[in-house]
C-alpha cells in the first residue's frame, strides 16, 4: 500500500519513522512520500519537503513566512492528489494537518489517519468539530485523551500506547546489556565532567531556546558545585547556542539527549516531550516556559487554558508531581529555590518519583508505532 505522511518537526520525524518501520513489518509492499525529516528518509521512501521547511512557531514568525506556509499546503495538496495514496497519515502538527485532512476529505482521495493527535484538550477546542469533519481515524498516544474525545465529544479513538515511553526503554534495555562497555558520551566530553550534572532542556525551536535558555544559563550561576549540560536540538546548529553559552563552562551535546538524562542528577525543562522524557529517566526536574507579556499570559492561561498544567508529566499523573514556572511564575527566584529543592531534598525527590511511576503506569506497556500500525493495516484492509 501507499502511505503519505506529514510531520512539521523533529519529534514528528521520530515517531512517524518508527511508524513506517512497524507498517514496513506489517506491509513489506509498503511505499512511502511524505513531509519529514532525516529519521523518515532513513527508512526509505521519497522525501518531498523537510519539517524544517515547516517549522514556524509563534505569531510573528508565522506571519513573517506566511507565503511560504501557503505555498507548501498547496504544493502538498497538489503532490496527493497526483500521487493518490491509500491513506493520508498525519502526525501532530495541527495548523497545517488539518487544513491537509479538510483538502483530503473533501475530494475523496483516501482515508485519512491522524497519529498523535492535536493537543485541542489544551486550547482552540473547536477544533473538534474538524477532526470528526475530516479525520477517519485518530490514534492517541496520551491515556487521558481517551476520556476526552469520547466520552466528551462521542468522537471513538485508538490509544496505542506511548512511543516515548518505547523509545526510552530500548535506550535502557542497550545501557543495561553494554553493562558499562559503551560510553554515553564522547571521550572529550567525558574529560570536561568531574561534579554532578544537571541537565538542561530548553525547547526544541530556536525561538524556545532564544526565551529559555538565557535564564537556565543565568541560573547555573548560583549552582557551582554542579556540571550544567545542554541538550541540542535536532536540527539546530551548534553555533546558534554559541552567544548564549560563551563565558560559561557549560557543556553543548547534540544527539546525547537520553545519554544526558541517564547521566544527569536534575534538570530544568522546558514544557514539552521533554518533560516526559525527563520523567522515564527518573530524573528529578523544573519546568520552565517563558512567554511574552508574562503578566497578561499568566493571567489568561487561568480562564483561557483547558486544562490545569502545562506539562505532560502533571497531565497524565492527574496532579502536580513536577513544578510549573510558567508565564508569570518564570522568575529567577522561583527557578533557583524548585532547583534547590530537587539537588538538596530526598523526600522532595522521592515524592517526584512516586509520580513518575504513576505516568508510567498510566502509559502502560504497548509498543505504540506497532500497535498503531496493526490496526491501521487491518483498517485499511476491510476497506
Amino acid at each position: 500500500m501507499k502511505y503519505y505522511l506529514i510531520v512539521g518537526e523533529a519529534s514528528g520525524d521520530l515517531h512517524a519513522s518508527r511508524l513506517m518501520h512497524a507498517l514496513k513489518e506489517k506491509d513489506p509492499a509498503a511505499e512511502f512520500r511524505y513531509f519529514g525529516g532525516d529519521q523518515m528518509t532513513a527508512e526509505g521512501g521519497t522525501l518531498v519537503r523537510h519539517y524544517r521547511q515547516l517549522a514556524y512557531m509563534g505569531f510573528i514568525p508565522v506571519l513573517l513566512h506566511l507565503p511560504a506556509i501557503l505555498q507548501n499546503m498547496k504544493f502538498c495538496k497538489q503532490d496527493i492528489r497526483q500521487w493518490q495514496p491509500d491513506v493520508v497519515i498525519l502526525v501532530d502538527y495541527p495548523g497545517f494537518n488539518l487544513d491537509i485532512a479538510k483538502a483530503v476529505k473533501a475530494e475523496a482521495i483516501c482515508p485519512v489517519y491522524y497519529y498523535i493527535s492535536p493537543k485541542i484538550w489544551a486550547w482552540k477546542e473547536y477544533r473538534i468539530k474538524r477532526i470528526k469533519r475530516d479525520v477517519d481515524e485518530l490514534f492517541s498516544i496520551l491515556p487521558f485523551e481517551v476520556d476526552f474525545f469520547e466520552k466528551k465529544h462521542g468522537y471513538p479513538i485508538h490509544y496505542v500506547g506511548n512511543p516515548t515511553m518505547n523509545e526510552v526503554g530500548e535506550f535502557l534495555d542497550a545501557v543495561r546489556e553494554s553493562d558499562g562497555r559503551q560510553a554515553l558520551f564522547p571521550d572529550a566530553v567525558e574529560q570536561k565532567i568531574h561534579r554532578p550534572v544537571i541537565a538542561l532542556l530548553a525547547g526544541s525551536r530556536r525561538q524556545e531556546i532564544k526565551d529559555n535558555l538565557p535564564m537556565m544559563v543565568k541560573i547555573a550561576q548560583a549552582f557551582p558545585d554542579f556540571q550544567f549540560v545542554v541538550a541540542g536540538a535536532p536540527g539546530i546548529e551548534s553555533a546558534y547556542y554559541d552567544d548564549f553559552l560563551k563565558n560559561t563552562d557549560i557543556i553543548l551535546l547534540h544527539q546525547c539527549t537520553y545519554a544526558l538524562l541517564h547521566r544527569a542528577r536534575a534538570a530544568l525543562v522546558t514544557s514539552g516531550t521533554a518533560t516526559l522524557e525527563t520523567a522515564l529517566f527518573d530524573v528529578p526536574q523544573v519546568v520552565c516556559y517563558k512567554t511574552p507579556l508574562p503578566a497578561l499570559i499568566g493571567y489568561l492561561r487561568q480562564r483561557v487554558l483547558k486544562v490545569k498544567y502545562v506539562s505532560l508529566v502533571n497531565l497524565i499523573a492527574g496532579q502536580e508531581v513536577v513544578p510549573e514556572l510558567v508565564a508569570d511564575t518564570f522568575t529567577e527566584e522561583n527557578i533557583l529555590s524548585e532547583l534547590r529543592k530537587i539537588v538538596c531534598s530526598k523526600d522532595d525527590n522521592k515524592q517526584m518519583r512516586h509520580g513518575y511511576a504513576r505516568v508510567r503506569a498510566a502509559l502502560g506497556s504497548q509498543n505504540a508505532a506497532r500497535n498503531a500500525a496493526a490496526i491501521m493495516i487491518t483498517l485499511l484492509k476491510r476497506k
